[in-house]
């Protein structure tokens, strides 16, 4: 795949780059190394008014760079100043809390005196330079959750990104830098998909993470345990959003239209297979197909478009692919199911009924805005229906019953249980899944701490 800006709305190709080449790459590697040695030592005082600044530099630049994300992935603008501004806000969280999530930890002092000690605490230490494999659908925000908490914790970072968002990478190095961080703690490598295995293979990366694609994280696992080093993946989705009978089921269809296209249907954590009791079933359905058929699809850099193109052409096509076999199978189109005329990767906002365990999109990650309708006749279907799937990242319930907000809690297969609301990411809540969908977390503290040493240090009576 070439390193390239098309803009999904029209098919045109705007920039393209030349891959680095193997002495480039050295030299980007040499640097990252030689940089942890000293940064590591750095105070956190320092680190945090180094990530502010670039927080400050990040909302200067939002009109800009929403332009930039827009042109190249077609996400919404509204959405990618949106994104700007959720990228600033994980900077100056991480800033302010980052010395307090990795403070030393003491055991209970009964503890020390049994293991025949004086004195034991738990230090977190940097790991070293952290390779992180990046996607094109939040292409700022995918970056920052990892690159705010690894930097606050003293590690450097390498950036392989997806080729088709290139102006937003080096952005990405260029903020850091203007910040004042010390050259070679965030770099940006221009290199294709196939230079990613000999760089994990490199002594001097220390881990990695990724978020992407179920392939794209076994081949980096893969390797990665080769080498016996640590990763984070978060891949695919397909969420769960389960309603029951004491649900308001007017504001649930009206979220369920925002969780289902949210960044033109392309995020991992948008809710995918809807759920519905079978008391509620029609209403929900006729609302829900509503609110569908009523969005504005369009140009992206228009302030009202709510629906962009898809951000590459093989996309619509797997899309398709989905939706065709669907229908096939005996699906019902509520809405949508047909490429419109015209230039650019767009897709309508479509509605499936009737989907069977038989239909690939039952199975697999739809990714564009297509829902997926179920109905279910209690709760214990409603459950079954919500974990017969390969993935668990993240599952949305509405319910007034707080005995059913319990034993979904306690039964659903997902890194995260969003009850009468729509799966969002915050820096202060762990985020992450589960089964296909991946392992490790990303953002809180659980995530700053992901990629530290955590060292026993003990002292003799």
């Amino acid at each position: 795949m070439p390193i390239a800006t098309v803009n999904p709305a029209n098919g045109e190709t705007l920039k393209t780059y030349e891959a680095m080449g193997e002495e480039e790459l050295e030299r980007r590697l040499q640097l990252a190394e030689a940089t942890f040695r000293t940064y590591r030592t750095t105070a956190f005082a320092e680190r945090a008014r180094l990530l502010n600044r670039a927080a400050d530099l990040l909302d200067e630049d939002a009109p800009e760079i929403a332009r930039v994300m827009t042109t190249e992935m077609g996400k919404p603008v509204k959405q990618a100043r949106a994104e700007a501004a959720k990228c600033a806000k994980a900077m100056r969280w991480y800033a302010e809390r980052a010395e307090g999530l990795l403070a030393d930890e003491e055991p209970a002092e009964s503890d020390v005196t049994d293991s025949g000690g004086s004195r034991a605490l738990v230090r977190y230490r940097p790991l070293g330079p952290v390779l992180a494999v990046m996607p094109w659908n939040f292409p700022l925000w995918q970056v920052v959750r990892f690159a705010a908490p690894a930097l606050m914790a003293g590690n450097v970072g390498l950036l392989k990104h997806a080729s088709n968002v290139p102006q937003t990478a080096l952005y990405l190095e260029d903020l850091f830098h203007r910040a004042g961080f010390p050259e070679g703690c965030f770099q940006t490598l221009l290199i294709g998909s196939g230079a990613v295995d000999d760089i994990l293979r490199d002594d001097r990366v220390k881990a990695a993470t990724l978020t992407g694609s179920e392939p794209a994280g076994r081949a980096v696992a893969a390797t990665s345990g080769q080498m016996i080093k640590k990763t984070v993946l978060e891949l695919g989705g397909s969420d769960p959003f389960v309603v029951m009978p004491s649900a308001d089921v007017d504001r649930a269809a009206e979220v369920a239209v925002t969780a289902r296209v949210q960044n033109n249907g392309q995020s991992c954590i948008a809710a995918k297979r809807f759920i519905v009791h079978t008391d509620v079933y029609d209403r929900f359905a006729e609302r829900f197909a509503e609110g569908m058929r009523a969005l504005k699809v369009g140009d992206p850099l228009e302030e009202d478009t709510e629906v962009g193109p898809l951000a590459s052409e093989s996309g619509r096509e797997d899309l398709e692919e989905l939706v065709d076999d669907a229908r096939r199978g005996g699906a019902t189109v509520l809405c949508g199911g047909e490429r419109p005329q015209g230039p650019g990767w767009y897709y309508p906002p479509t509605v499936l009924a009737g989907v069977t365990r038989e239909m690939r999109i039952h199975r697999e990650e739809a990714f564009g805005p297509v829902a997926t309708l179920y109905r279910a006749g209690d709760l214990d279907e409603a459950v079954l229906l919500a974990n017969d799937s390969p993935f668990g990242l993240s599952s949305n319930v509405w319910t007034r019953d707080e005995a059913e907000v319990d034993r979904f809690v306690r039964d659903l297969e997902a890194g995260g249980v969003f009850v009468n609301g729509m799966t969002a990411s915050h820096p202060a809540f762990p985020f992450g899944g589960v089964k296909r969908s991946g392992y490790g977390r990303e953002l809180s503290g659980h995530g700053i701490r992901e990629f530290c040493n955590i060292t026993t240090v003990w002292h003799g009576a």
